[in-house]
């Protein structure tokens, strides 16, 4: 496909030169300047979008004390506060991507920047939770628009299959980054300026993203014929909704309260409409077909319990630094800095080990390290030094960074190449739902009146469960090369 290439308005004067200097240009298959500096700005921009989303996942969290003493409520607020964000995030995602399709991922992709950018401000002012709860989901909604995008415009800008390998490299590293910094950064803006600020950080961001994208990114090709599966996406939001309510509020009023079992029930009777509904949808938003795949079934599976134990242990841990040990939110943040920051280099580590050991043995390694990690903090106690417990955290993320590449890397391999883009769409939506069953579930645990240490330990229990079994699934499960 030929790419139309506008000039620059420096390049104004040079149009007396003869056209076929431009002729040779393109048949030495050389690219010109200023279409290599957009391909880097267009990074840049994806990566920013990115990066955004992943530093909300976590930097939040380092401000949750302080964001309860400022605005008032128990467990099950800030529980909501972190997970309306999930929620918004899993269940939109595959219809973002969808949307962009159709539409065009360029414009898409800046109406996202520009919802995520608004809902910070709106999180910032918030003057009570209800209104910081809501101003979360709005962010929710522009993260899920642009994370799928963001890609989609990195795939366009990008026709070398090898530098669109290395731009997409470098856009996850960045979001790992991103990932690790969040609660140090935390820490440090709310000891400085207070919580609010951690919301504030992401206008410059969102500003900068949206001008990069607008000035520099080149629209995708339209898909009319692409069909949004709304009547999916209706029961998907729902069932989230009332699983993650109902398990948040079945900690604060009791699993035997009857709006606690009505939430159960609703999610029961949502998620098997939508099972229904994408079954005979022409277009669903979640092709069904795919779990035909075994491997991308057993990946699926993994991807959604390591972040019900990983993102709900964050959770846990943040309100064991701060409310029970008496942290401040900076030495909060660099409590967590062995644990966030053993991800990035153990993605690194994660691909040459994969190709000596097979991915499905990394993945399992990885569960299993995590896995142990969560065994060994289990005699977690008030007051406990931070040096018996420091090893613990930092083979818990080191364990997630070592399984998600080569899990990343095998469920996109288990289907054709022309459906990777869903499969990795799905991936993103099965981890964040993940996230949200964590943070309700063990966030219910901790959060009943004297309780929290006794709760931290169950929640300790089921993370190490729910990760070794995720070893052995992989592991025990996997198809048999030689079949």
């Amino acid at each position: 496909m030929t790419k139309h290439v506008t000039s620059s308005p420096c390049a104004v004067g040079a149009a007396a030169q003869p056209i076929r200097e431009a002729d040779q240009t393109q048949l030495s298959g050389k690219t010109p300047d200023r279409s290599a500096l957009a391909q880097s700005l267009t990074l840049a921009a994806m990566s920013l979008g990115y990066g955004i989303v992943q530093l909300d996942v976590t930097i939040v969290n380092t401000a949750l004390n302080s964001i309860g003493d400022a605005l008032g409520g128990g467990v099950s607020e800030l529980q909501w506060v972190v997970s309306t964000y999930t929620i918004a995030f899993a269940a939109l995602i595959l219809t973002a991507g969808a949307l962009g399709d159709r539409i065009g991922a360029k414009k898409v992709f800046m109406a996202g920047f520009a919802i995520f950018t608004a809902a910070s401000l709106a999180c910032a002012l918030a003057p009570n939770a209800a209104t910081l709860i809501a101003a979360r989901a709005a962010q929710g909604v522009g993260a899920a628009i642009l994370v799928p995008n963001s890609l989609a415009l990195l795939h366009h800008a990008y026709s070398d299959a090898k530098e669109r390998g290395r731009a997409i490299g470098i856009w996850a590293a960045g979001a790992s980054l991103a990932l690790t910094a969040g609660p140090l950064a935390g820490g440090a803006l709310i000891a400085l300026i207070g919580w609010r600020s951690i919301f504030l950080v992401n206008l410059p961001i969102g500003l900068a993203g949206l001008w990069l994208t607008w000035r520099y990114a080149s629209e995708t090709p339209r898909s009319a014929n692409r069909e949004l599966d709304l009547a999916g996406q209706a029961a998907a939001i729902g069932a989230l909704a009332c699983l993650a309510g109902a398990t948040i509020e079945g900690g604060a009023l009791g699993w035997s309260n009857s709006w606690v079992l009505a939430g159960f029930a609703g999610f029961a009777i949502l998620a098997a409409l939508f099972i229904c509904q994408e079954w005979r949808a022409r277009q669903p938003m979640l092709p069904l077909s795919l779990f035909r795949h075994r491997m991308f079934a057993l990946t699926s599976i993994v991807g959604l319990v390591v972040n019900v134990a990983f993102y709900g242990l964050i959770f846990v841990l943040s309100l064991y630094f701060q409310r029970v040990n008496g942290l401040s939110p900076f030495a909060t943040g660099l409590a967590f800095l062995p644990m966030m920051g053993a991800v990035l280099p153990m993605n690194l580590l994660a691909a040459r080990a994969s190709e000596r050991l097979g991915a499905p043995v990394v993945i399992a390694i990885g569960a299993a390290v995590a896995g142990a990690g969560c065994i060994a903090l289990l005699g977690v106690a008030p007051g406990a030094p931070y040096w018996a417990m420091g090893a613990q955290l930092l083979a818990i993320g080191a364990g997630l960074g070592l399984l998600v590449p080569p899990l990343t890397a095998t469920l996109l391999g288990s289907v054709e190449q022309a459906r990777s883009g869903v499969a990795a769409g799905v991936l993103n939506a099965t981890r964040q739902t993940g996230s949200v069953v964590g943070v309700a579930l063990f966030g219910s645990l901790v959060g009943q009146a004297n309780a929290f240490i006794p709760g931290a330990r169950e929640a300790l229990i089921i993370s190490a469960a729910l990760l070794i079994g995720a070893a052995a699934i992989i592991v025990f499960g996997r198809v048999n090369p030689k079949k």
